[in-house]
């Protein structure tokens, strides 16, 4: 027996039609629909999930944990052993300055706005010269170790801002 396409199709039962319901008491579901008589639930547009009728919600009584912090810096945090690949690969040119452009281009550093952090994670023995927003001591080390040189961002003092210069407008008011 041959089958052909225009005589394809499913096997008996495999699709079934959704349920009508509200369709006369003949059908099963007519009258009521399924929802039973009267109350919240037997009304259109009800979306009550985890409301406990007053009391304190569950998710609202049990004690929240951690913290996040608006502040905090997103980095891209990159190991020097996944750079080490990258230029045994030949995906990375060991001549150049390697910043978060470059870094981004050979795909490993995602995300981070606020620029790379190296981490010494893995074997790292090429001659290179970074130029990134953070770097953990071990990978300063190992940079160095290497040959090469790790350029960091000025860190500013803590007396500059905007909080500092209107202290000093409001001091320099005063006198």
């Amino acid at each position: 027996m041959t089958i052909k396409l225009n005589e394809l199709r499913d096997n008996n039962g495999a699709r079934k039609g959704r349920m009508r319901v509200g369709r006369g008491i003949g059908s099963g579901k007519g009258k009521t629909a399924g929802r039973g008589q009267k109350g919240q639930k037997a009304r259109s547009g009800v979306a009550i999930n985890g409301f406990e009728g007053g009391q304190m919600p569950l998710h609202m009584r049990i004690p929240k944990r951690g913290f996040n912090n608006i502040f905090g810096k997103d980095f891209a945090i990159v190991n020097l052993g996944m750079i080490q690949k990258l230029i045994d690969a030949k995906k990375l040119d060991a001549k150049a300055v390697i910043d978060h452009a470059a870094l981004k281009a050979a795909g490993v550093a995602r995300g981070g706005k606020d620029g790379v952090r190296l981490l010494a994670k893995g074997d790292f023995t090429a001659k290179l010269n970074f130029a990134v927003a953070g770097a953990s001591k071990g990978a300063i080390e190992a940079v160095e170790k290497a040959g090469g040189k790790v350029e960091l961002p000025e860190a500013k003092p803590a007396g500059e801002g905007k909080k500092a210069t209107r202290k000093a407008t409001a001091a320099a008011k005063k006198n």
